[in-house]
């Protein structure tokens, strides 16, 4: 049996903690460790209780729940977060802050338990070996976290400190570097063509040579993509030249 998750409430209105711990009771993967109504009693209960996961509220006096996050961001073991807030707008700072979940409110047990199992999974991912290939992503999508297989992924482009996932039902922003995606990804599945592009091997119907020593793949979807000249010779071994 998996022990239960060891939570902090953290909201500055005594009916959203009481509401919420209401909630918690009846999920039987949780128990709750405290509560604090601002951010830094939940620092300084964090310090004295290390609990397994924090449900942050979002807007607090003073120290508000990104700040909070952005403190534990410099801790070496620091709880895992779930955002719990009436506002939708703040989800891609919490993302980008590592957050596992965003909920808003008013919460419904089905919803933090959605929460809850993705913190749980995420607990039980830490003991995957380090060189597994990536199989699925996570990404913020609106207020949730939306699953992505990576055999949905056709076309990877990187957008600064990001990585756009494109899919046949549309494309999503990770926080991500290219580089550092590509070291997680099945070479038998995927190739980069170029700094700025990964593609799936599948998704290429072929290769075009467009004279001066410059070539193309061509796409399912009809697209022409310059392949860099760093990558060109990993390419042609693709397929076999």
């Amino acid at each position: 049996m998996t022990e239960p998750l060891r939570t902090l409430i953290v909201d500055d209105e005594p009916l959203a903690v009481e509401r919420l711990q209401i909630v918690c009771a009846g999920l039987e993967n949780l128990s709750i460790a405290g509560t604090a109504n601002d951010g830094a009693a939940a620092l300084r209960l964090i310090d004295a209780l290390s609990p397994d996961l924090l449900l942050l509220d979002m807007t607090m006096p003073e120290l508000d729940g990104l700040s909070v996050a952005r403190a534990l961001a410099r801790k070496d073991k620091a709880p895992a977060i779930v955002f719990v807030t009436a506002h939708d707008n703040f989800a891609v700072e919490a993302f980008d802050l590592d957050a596992v979940d965003y909920v808003l409110k008013p919460v419904s047990p089905d919803r933090l338990d959605r929460a809850i199992q993705r913190v749980l999974a995420r607990r039980s991912g830490k003991a995957v070996e380090a060189d597994e290939w990536l199989r699925e992503f996570w990404v913020p999508h609106r207020s949730e976290l939306l699953r992505i297989a990576a055999s949905d992924v056709k076309q990877i482009d990187a957008e600064r400190d990001y990585v756009r996932l494109h899919t046949d039902n549309g494309s999503f922003l990770l926080l991500q570097t290219i580089a550092g995606l590509e070291e997680r990804l099945d070479p038998e599945q995927f190739i980069r063509i170029h700094r700025s592009t990964i593609l799936r091997r599948n998704h290429i119907k072929g290769l075009r040579h467009e004279g001066l020593g410059v070539w193309c793949v061509e796409t399912e979807d009809g697209d022409a993509l310059r392949i860099g000249r760093t990558y060109l010779s990993n390419v042609k071994k693709m397929a076999g030249r």
